[in-house]
């Protein structure tokens, strides 16, 4: 066994997180990049330090996940939710429950609460937000964005859910509070069910052809009849039907059975 498996098979001993559903050039270049900047020259050397101080541990996390994000990432997508998924999962009820999956620095699903929000109250969203990462999700919680970050958000919504500082701009604590931030593993933690929509972005390009085939196996048992899975722009399903869902509008999947 080469020196980088051995990782990986130590990596997961340790904290379930199994690095052979990623796809391993790019998840080997980034880790070699990080052990070779932290002055290790095996990652049998690289995993000892790892094991052993908390900082380095939650920096390899940090590397190994993919924080790019930024509020209304992609517009044409959010006005697609909006104008017609939205109304659709409306008809005939008033409470919606939401999953942000691998929810990054938060933008996502502070965008989605802002949204929602025109439509409901915030005790008629349900919405939690994961990822794997610990310190992202502080991030999250935490509200700060520097301004381009946002700068796809409405004057009106800037004007209402946000408060400006002098280097960005804080998420009022509101909004914050109707949000449940929680730690995640995409891979191997159990889901919850019922969710009305679920959104997960940019993250199933890392993962390799088996790994997503059991992620939207698991996505579609999370879903209600009806419910929809938003993915991101490189991330298209093919063969829908396979996980029982249908195509609702590109990139946009609903469950029908």
């Amino acid at each position: 066994m080469d020196d980088y498996q051995k990782f990986v098979d130590q990596i997961y001993k340790k904290t379930g997180i199994n690095l052979a559903l990623y796809k391993e050039a790019q998840m080997k270049r980034r880790l070699t990049s990080l052990r070779d900047k932290r002055g290790f020259t095996t990652f049998t050397s690289y995993f000892e330090a790892l094991s052993k101080e908390h900082d380095l541990f939650d920096e390899f996390l940090q590397r190994m996940t993919i924080n790019v994000s930024e509020f209304f990432r992609n517009p044409q997508r959010w006005k697609v939710l909006e104008n017609k998924i939205l109304p659709r999962l409306l008809e005939g009820q008033r409470r919606l429950k939401i999953w942000s999956a691998a929810c990054s620095t938060g933008e996502e699903p502070y965008s989605l609460m802002m949204l929602l929000h025109k439509y409901l109250k915030y005790d008629q969203i349900d919405l939690l937000a994961t990822d794997l990462d610990e310190s992202i999700l502080m991030r999250a919680k935490k509200g700060f964005y520097p301004e381009r970050s946002l700068k796809e958000v409405p004057k009106d919504m800037l004007d209402h859910y946000f408060e400006k500082e002098m280097v960005g701009y804080h998420v009022k604590d509101e909004v914050k509070k109707a949000i449940k931030f929680k730690q995640h593993n995409l891979l191997s933690d159990n889901y919850e069910l019922g969710f009305d929509l679920i959104v997960c972005r940019n993250v199933m390009i890392y993962f390799t052809e088996q790994a997503k085939d059991e992620l939207y196996f698991k996505f579609s048992d999370a879903l209600k009849p009806g419910g929809v899975l938003f993915v991101g722009s490189t991330e298209q399903i093919f063969q829908a039907q396979r996980y029982g869902f249908e195509t609702e509008d590109t990139f946009f999947y609903k469950k029908v059975k």
